[in-house]
């Protein structure tokens, strides 16, 4: 699957803790920022990210606890340049 495709279904598929977590991002909620969902980022697609603040916010469930290929993905977008929250 495309990455393309890959992050329309996951858009289509939020889970609940994603859905309620952009409920407060969207629309300029949290303090008038701006963030996009489900957003492909080089290799990786991440759940929410702010590009001004260089800010990543992933909704985790209990399949990344502990994830070597998170700790991976991690790295590799700080070496980008954003900082990463996981809740």
């Amino acid at each position: 699957m495309h990455q393309r495709d890959f992050t329309k279904t996951l858009r289509q598929n939020m889970t609940e803790a994603e859905q309620r977590l952009w409920y407060h991002l969207r629309a300029h909620r949290m303090a008038g920022q701006k963030f996009r969902r489900q957003q492909p980022i080089g290799p990786y697609t991440v759940d929410f990210v702010h590009f001004g603040a260089r800010l990543i916010v992933e909704a985790d469930g209990g399949q990344h606890a502990d994830s070597p290929r998170d700790a991976v993905r991690d790295a590799w977008l700080r070496s980008q340049g954003f900082e990463v929250l996981h809740f």
